[in-house]
C-alpha cells in the first residue's frame, strides 16, 4: 500500500478553508445605497445630468461654440465693404469709428447677457430669446415694439443674405466666362436663378430640426468668413505692395472727385459718410440673437460668465480683422475704393481665387442665415 502522504491533510485543510470562504462571499449580502428624502421628493435630481434646472436636455455650448456663434453672426460679407466706408470717413475717422462701434457693441452686449435669467443671474428664470427678455424687464407695449422692430431687422437681414448669395455665385460663373473669353465677353447674367436657388437650399435646411444648434455649423461658417475675409484682405496687401505705397487721405473722399457714380458732391459727401456709419454699424449686429446664442451654453459656470468671456474675445478679434480688411482695402484703392473688395481686382485675375473667396461667401450665408434667422424664431 502507498504510503499517506503528509502533505494531504493541510492541502485538505487548506480547501476547506478557502471553501468556507467562497461560501461566506457568496452569502454576503450587500449593502444598498439609502435613497435619500430630498431625492424621494424631488425625482428630477437623479437626471440632473441628462437635463437642466428648466426640464431642457442639458445644454453643451462652451466658450468656444459661443465664440464661434458670435462670429458667425457679427462677420459677414459687409466685411468687403468696410473699405469703401473707410474711404468716405478718412484715415482718421474711419479707424476710429470702427473701434467706437466696437466698444458700444461691447457695453452694450454685456449688459444683454444679463438678462438671460431674471432675477438672480444664476440661479433666476431663463429667457430663451430676445422677446422672452424683453417680456420679463420691460412688458407691456415695449413688447410688442421690440418684437417689431426685432422681426424688420431679421426680414432685411434675410434679405441681405439672399441678394449676397446670388451676387457672389453669379461673380463665380462671370469670372469664369470672363476667364474663357479673355475678358471680350460682357458676361451679362441674372441674378434671379440664384435667389431661387439660395432660397430652395434655406428650406430644404430648415425642415432639419434644431439644425441651427448643431456644433459644427457656426465653426464652418466662421472658417468660411475667415477664408474669403483673408483673401480679401491678401489681395488689398498685394496691391499696396504693387502700388509702392498707401493711398488715401485723413479726411475720406474730397469733394470733387470723379467716380462711377459721378463728381462727388458736398450733399453726397455728407450722405456717403452716413451710409459709412451705417456700414461699420451693421458690421458689428447680432444683439437680436445674442440671448438665443447664450442659451445654448452649460453651467456651471454661469451663462453670463462664459457669455461675456465669449464677447468681448469675438469682438476683439473681429475688430482686429475689420481694421486689417478695410484700411489695407482702403489703402490699396484709396479715394475710389470699390463697395464689394473682391470685386475691385477684376473677375479673372486671379480668377480661381476669387472663386475661392465668393464659394466661402455662399457656403458662409448658408449657415449664418440657420443660425441667425432660425435662432429667433
Amino acid at each position: 500500500m502507498l504510503q499517506r502522504s503528509r502533505t494531504l491533510p493541510s492541502r485538505i485543510h487548506h480547501g476547506a478553508v478557502e471553501e468556507r470562504h467562497d461560501i461566506r462571499h457568496y452569502l454576503q449580502v450587500e449593502v444598498q445605497p439609502k435613497v435619500t428624502e430630498s431625492e424621494a421628493i424631488n425625482p428630477q435630481s437623479s437626471y440632473s445630468k441628462c437635463f437642466d434646472d428648466d426640464g431642457r436636455l442639458k445644454r453643451t455650448g462652451n466658450f468656444w461654440t459661443s465664440a464661434s456663434h458670435i462670429i458667425t453672426a457679427v462677420i459677414g460679407s459687409g466685411v468687403l465693404s468696410l473699405a469703401w466706408a473707410i474711404a468716405q470717413l478718412g484715415w482718421v475717422a474711419g479707424p476710429s469709428v470702427l473701434l467706437l462701434f466696437a466698444l458700444v457693441n461691447l457695453y452694450t452686449s454685456n449688459l444683454l447677457a444679463m438678462c438671460y435669467r431674471s432675477g438672480d443671474p444664476v440661479t433666476g428664470q431663463r429667457n430663451y430669446t430676445y422677446m422672452d427678455a424683453i417680456k420679463a424687464n420691460l412688458g407691456g407695449r415695449k413688447v410688442m415694439l421690440c418684437g417689431l422692430v426685432q422681426y424688420f431687422n431679421l426680414f432685411g437681414v434675410a434679405i441681405g443674405y439672399t441678394i449676397a448669395s446670388s451676387v457672389s455665385m453669379m461673380a463665380i460663373k462671370r469670372s469664369n466666362c470672363y476667364h474663357k473669353s479673355g475678358g471680350k465677353d460682357p458676361c451679362h447674367m441674372s441674378s434671379n436663378g440664384y435667389m431661387i436657388t439660395f432660397g430652395i437650399i434655406e428650406v430644404i435646411f430648415s425642415q432639419i430640426p434644431d439644425f441651427n444648434q448643431v456644433w459644427w455649423l457656426s465653426i464652418v461658417a466662421a472658417i468660411m468668413s475667415f477664408t474669403y475675409s483673408s483673401v480679401g484682405l491678401g489681395l488689398g496687401i498685394g496691391k499696396v505692395v504693387g502700388n509702392g505705397g498707401f493711398k488715401g487721405s485723413l479726411l475720406g473722399i474730397s469733394i470733387g472727385t470723379v467716380t462711377h457714380a459721378g463728381t462727388v458732391t458736398p450733399t453726397q459727401k455728407m450722405w456717403r459718410s452716413m451710409q459709412a456709419l451705417g456700414a461699420i454699424a451693421f458690421a458689428y449686429s447680432y444683439s437680436l440673437v445674442l440671448i438665443e446664442i447664450q442659451d445654448t451654453i452649460r453651467s456651471p459656470p454661469a451663462e453670463h460668465k462664459t457669455m461675456k468671456k465669449a464677447t468681448v474675445f469675438s469682438i476683439a478679434l473681429t475688430t482686429v480683422f475689420y481694421l486689417f480688411c478695410g484700411c489695407f482695402g482702403y489703402a490699396a484703392f484709396g479715394d475710389l475704393a470699390p463697395g464689394n473688395l473682391l470685386t475691385g481686382f477684376g473677375f479673372y485675375k486671379p480668377y480661381w481665387l476669387l472663386d475661392i473667396a465668393n464659394v466661402a461667401i455662399v457656403v458662409h450665408l448658408v449657415g449664418a442665415f440657420q443660425v441667425c434667422l432660425r435662432a429667433a424664431c
